[in-house]
């Protein structure tokens, strides 16, 4: 009977205990951000003192987890390199093994940022040379949630054709151009997508709520089959859990779902400084412009969008963008060639984040516009070599009356001159201002030009 009793006090004082538990995201194969102070965070019982000893260095991080049961410590990475290992102890110890340091990138957006090259792609026969343990992925599952979680369910997974085959192809794509430019750097790449979403689910709600403009455009959203519509969903289960996680920048590719929105670049403005400001970080947001598409022909809404992702470049700094129309089709929502467009992004981040990159990046792009008499002068920044591939015109204009016409151009270096019989004296501009219209501007780097209006 005493040994029943020492037993059962026994029992009792170790299940005063709580095991350390950590978050998905801190697991074996995770890469985590070089050259910088990473937090790595968990839960257990309260007062519990929590050491963590990164293989790295002989240095132990200590704390104790406050009375909520969490606790979080900022540890120092070294340069890239690995495989390395963690230590985490508190009443229980967790090994984290196969740990690399490098670059991390958050991927999000909907089903072109989604699509993995078991979709069918361009370059199917790149699955079988994606043997690459320096490529990790992290996908985060679709999940939805009204409040705010703290967890997901997903591992880190090594690139083999395999796990590229079913993870995002413009991800790969974007990871194997960084390591042209830097061979032996790992990247990690946090995947959180979601298929025919709209970007007001992928932000905190009270960002549009508080926001008149912002929060009538939400209401105007439709329920669908295929995902949430509501403010906040996707980002509750799929963003939420992973802020405080280092990142180097994001990537995002979406907007079909907006398609017919008026106000698209302070929806996606919204998004990216509210992603800023709970990252604690400015980092930089690079972003796929849509594709022309057969949306109808009774609106223009694509190219609303398309113009909207064109002036988003000047309302939020550290920003680039990628035109696509070149590389697809008006008849695929989802254009195969995944490659060019990770490449394009890829050179987005090597010029303007990592200083390692000496060619042009962007198409032509409205820079503005002087009129002349019967005529309209539009310049471009990045008209370096500026071209036309075809002998028609995109260019429109018009006068006080808004009534637009097709245009007869003159390119004159870096410059073009429009003019219509139709128009005495020309107002407003626009390019390409139809949803299935494929631009055929382009400059030396053989970049197209982007949708643009000077309407509003």
């Amino acid at each position: 009977m005493k040994f029943l009793y020492t037993l059962l006090f026994l029992l009792l004082v170790n299940s005063s205990f709580a095991n350390v538990v950590l978050p998905s995201v801190f697991a074996d194969h995770m890469v985590l951000q070089q050259n910088d102070d990473v937090k790595i965070w968990g839960w257990a019982n309260p007062n519990e003192d929590i050491t963590i000893q990164p293989s790295w260095s002989n240095e132990v991080y200590k704390t104790k987890t406050n009375n909520q049961a969490n606790w979080e410590l900022t540890i120092k990475t070294p340069s890239y390199g690995g495989p390395y290992t963690i230590t985490i102890k508190g009443y229980n110890e967790i090994i984290l093994k196969d740990i690399l340091i490098g670059e991390v990138w958050l991927c999000s957006g909907q089903s072109n940022m989604e699509m993995s090259a078991s979709w069918g792609i361009k370059n199917m026969n790149e699955i079988e040379k994606a043997n690459n343990p320096n490529i990790r992925f992290f996908n985060v599952p679709k999940v939805s949630a009204k409040s705010p979680q703290i967890n997901v369910n997903a591992n880190w997974l090594v690139s083999t054709p395999e796990t590229m085959k079913n993870s995002s192809a413009v991800a790969y794509f974007f990871a194997k151009r960084l390591q042209e430019k830097y061979e032996n750097i790992p990247v990690g790449l946090i995947v959180s997508a979601w298929g025919g979403t709209p970007a007001e689910i992928w932000m905190p709600e009270h960002i549009i709520t508080k926001d008149s403009i912002l929060n009538v455009a939400a209401n105007k959203l439709k329920p669908v089959e295929w995902g949430p519509t509501e403010p906040a969903r996707a980002f509750n289960a799929m963003i939420n859990p992973l802020l405080g996680y280092n990142v180097t920048g994001a990537l995002w590719y979406q907007g079909e779902a907006n398609v017919g929105a008026k106000h698209y670049e302070k929806t996606l403005s919204a998004l990216i400084s509210s992603w800023r400001l709970l990252w604690n970080h400015n980092f930089p947001f690079y972003y796929v412009q849509i594709a022309p598409f057969e949306y109808g022909e009774d609106h223009f809404g694509a190219a609303e969008i398309r113009n909207a992702q064109r002036k988003v470049l000047d309302i939020s700094e550290n920003t680039g963008m990628v035109v696509i129309d070149d590389v697809s089709t008006t008849d695929d929502i989802h254009p195969k060639d995944k490659k060019t467009v990770g490449i394009r992004l890829a050179n987005l981040a090597l010029k303007n984040h990592y200083k390692n990159f000496e060619g042009t990046i962007s198409g032509p792009l409205f820079k503005n516009v002087s009129f002349e008499k019967r005529k309209a002068i539009v310049f471009f920044d990045n008209s370096e070599g500026l071209y036309m591939k075809d002998n028609y015109s995109l260019f429109e204009i018009s006068g006080d009356d808004k009534i637009f016409y097709n245009a007869k151009i003159k390119l004159k270096d870096d410059y073009i001159i429009l003019s219509s019989k139709e128009v005495k004296q020309p107002k407003y501009v626009r390019f390409a201002w139809k949803n299935t219209a494929q631009s055929n501007v382009f400059n030396e780097a053989n970049l197209p030009a982007s949708t643009f209006t000077t309407e509003h």
